[in-house]
């Protein structure tokens, strides 16, 4: 495929960040973009609501749907994928961004947290894939795309928090699964994580704040996320992609545009990259 003009996006958690910034670079194309999240009304602390982001996606270009969805909500994802197709009439691609962080060991994590990311990471990409696997189906290049890491086994990735890397690397199993189940469908299963850490939310709040100076922007993980969904279907799947492996492996060579602080130079790896 050349561009997404005319596809329809099925986006997860995209009222802010890299979901955000990835509806923003389909809609250049003119890509139809569904906008789920919680975020329906302003948040005191973070930025973008599912409302706001359809504004922006209208004005760059692309048509959007936005949808207010948990994604712990199985009746909630099902009503919400029936509208996304009554509204642009199908589903090209799926795109499993929401997710849930706490970086704690197991003795300092409370069942609940534990259970929320568990229900978010886990649960919710495979609810979301479930529920739009009908319709990729019947895309002539349908994707699946769950942000989640390369499944690595190294022990210093497994002692400091497990709670957060099992459902992480759930995640990724999940999708590395569902392309064999659907392989013979056409229908490709993927995942795309980041080489350093993102300037989003999450590293802000739930890591370390002065990781933005040394973090490249979500524009980044969207141009990775756009070079796969241009991609044939039943050539790119089952694989755990690097956002700057793959803008490298597809011509890109200029990644200073990225970066969230132009001064820097030392920028820090993401959790789970070596």
């Amino acid at each position: 495929m050349s561009n997404l003009k005319g596809k329809t996006l099925f986006i997860t958690g995209a009222s802010r960040g890299i979901g955000r910034e990835i509806a923003l670079r389909a809609a250049k194309d003119g890509a139809n973009i569904v906008i789920a999240a919680k975020s329906d009304a302003p948040h005191p602390k973070l930025p973008g609501t599912i409302h706001t982001v359809a504004e922006e996606v209208r004005a760059a270009g692309g048509q959007a749907l936005a949808l207010k969805v948990d994604v712990r909500d199985e009746a909630l994802i099902n009503e919400a994928m029936d509208k996304a197709v009554a509204e642009f009439g199908g589903i090209d691609a799926l795109i499993n961004n929401a997710s849930a962080i706490n970086l704690t060991n197991v003795q300092a994590t409370e069942a609940k947290r534990f259970d929320l990311m568990h229900s978010i990471n886990t649960r919710g990409t495979l609810l979301c894939s479930k529920a739009a696997i009908p319709h990729l189906k019947k895309s002539d290049n349908g994707h699946i795309i769950t942000l989640s890491p390369p499944l690595n086994l190294n022990k210093h990735w497994l002692g400091g928090h497990i709670p957060y890397t099992v459902t992480k690397y759930s995640m990724s199993l999940l999708t590395l699964g569902l392309a064999e189940e659907l392989r013979n469908d056409g229908v490709a299963a993927n995942c795309l994580w980041p080489k350093t850490t993102i300037a989003t939310a999450a590293v802000e709040f739930a890591i370390d704040d002065s990781l933005l100076a040394k973090s490249r922007t979500p524009e980044i993980m969207a141009d990775a996320a756009y070079e796969i969904l241009i991609s044939n279907s039943q050539e790119l799947s089952g694989e755990t992609i690097i956002d700057e492996d793959i803008l490298r492996e597809r011509g890109h060579s200029d990644f200073s545009k990225y970066l969230n602080d132009p001064e820097c130079t030392d920028l820090f790896m993401d959790l789970f990259v070596d």
